[in-house]
């Protein structure tokens, strides 16, 4: 078998150990006679399996006991609407950073809900440089400040949190949860689509603050208010059943085989200082990001030929790099270099972009 280097935004490479362990199990999950994806999420084994990965969640980020966690299903791009129907129960206002694709799409769907304000965005730089949020007043008697940390189309992310008072801030961490610490308290709610570091698609954990759960938007669907899933255990209905038993074991591997969150910084530093080293001396390839903004997890770059980058892509796979075009919307190529995503990886992608710089010079 020879598997290839999957630098996808997502659904993206997941820890071999995982893949392999799952794969172990799917016939038999433990003694239980039956895999995971049969099992009765009502099942003595499933609430384990569950009740294990909020455990592991919990230790893992140092998640404080006045938080909630909860399993959602319809990926982060729901939450764009969970957020504001459950939490624009106040002054009726939030203010919204705008610094790429997905926080665009998170305001415009909120405008539906009440008054909206675009406190910064990034849009004057073409994204590819963050606003400086320390000089941003925030509408004090808001009911929530929204950010999107990590930005995966244009590969920035906020090294530091805007203060916000005490507003609550809700952010999207999707494409960078799990690949540092995060100091949890400063959040009033975190949301993340599974499909980059933490597991398979079809999953989006929600870490909320408890005192944010309640009063709803007048019209709410039961299953868009977080009181339902709160005071259910994430089980008023099925949930993402075999995504959560992924999960869980994605935890592990952060726990035991990398050291915890310090560990997976470290880890994830040194792939990204590689590509970016490269990149700031190369001749041929240029970085998306302005260096000031530059993500850890996804990393964006052009030859400045369309042409030329479309050879690139093409060629890469072919030696066994797959998904690196860059999003439709910016062109050029993209290198999602999450979690699972080994040192080693990086360095022959690396090294085979050298040799396409020497032959086409």
């Amino acid at each position: 078998m020879s598997r290839i280097y999957n630098f996808s935004a997502g659904p993206s490479t997941l820890p071999e150990p995982v893949l392999a362990r799952a794969a172990s199990e799917m016939l038999e999950y433990g003694s239980s006679g039956q895999s995971v994806m049969e099992m009765s999420h009502r099942s003595p084994e499933y609430e384990a399996i569950i009740a294990d990965c909020e455990k592991r969640l919990r230790r893992v980020m140092q998640i404080p006991d006045n938080y909630k966690v909860l399993f959602i299903q319809g990926g982060a791009s729901m939450q764009f609407s969970m957020i504001p129907m459950n939490l624009l129960t106040g002054s009726g206002r939030a203010d919204y950073v705008v610094s790429g694709v997905f926080s665009k799409k998170a305001y415009e769907e909120a405008t539906g809900f009440g008054e909206i304000t675009v406190a910064a965005s990034g849009k004057d730089s073409g994204f590819s440089k963050l606003p400086d949020l320390s000089a941003v007043t925030f509408d004090s008697e808001a009911d929530y400040v929204h950010i999107c940390q990590n930005n995966t189309i244009y590969g920035t992310c906020f090294k530091d949190l805007p203060d916000t008072g005490s507003v609550p801030l809700a952010a999207d961490l999707s494409s960078c949860i799990l690949s540092e610490p995060v100091d949890v308290s400063k959040y009033g709610l975190i949301y993340a689509g599974a499909q980059k570091n933490i597991g398979p698609a079809g999953l989006c954990v929600v870490i909320i603050r408890e005192d944010l759960i309640g009063d709803t938007l007048p019209g709410t669907p039961t299953m868009l208010q977080y009181k339902t899933y709160s005071e259910n255990d994430s089980m008023y209905n099925t949930p993402p059943t075999y995504a959560i038993y992924i999960m869980g074991m994605v935890l592990g591997w952060i726990q035991d085989e990398m050291g915890g969150l310090e560990g997976m910084k470290a880890h994830n530093q040194r792939k990204a200082a590689i590509l970016y080293n490269y990149l700031d001396e190369s001749s041929l390839f240029k970085p998306g990001a302005d260096k000031s903004s530059r993500s850890m997890m996804n990393v964006t770059f052009v030859t400045g030929s369309a042409e030329l980058d479309k050879t690139f892509c093409q060629q890469a796979q072919k030696a066994g790099f797959f998904n690196l075009k860059g999003h439709r919307l910016v062109g050029g190529m993209r290198a999602s270099i999450y979690n699972a995503m080994p040192v080693e990886g990086v360095e022959k992608l690396v090294a085979f972009m050298k040799k396409f710089e020497t032959e086409n010079k």
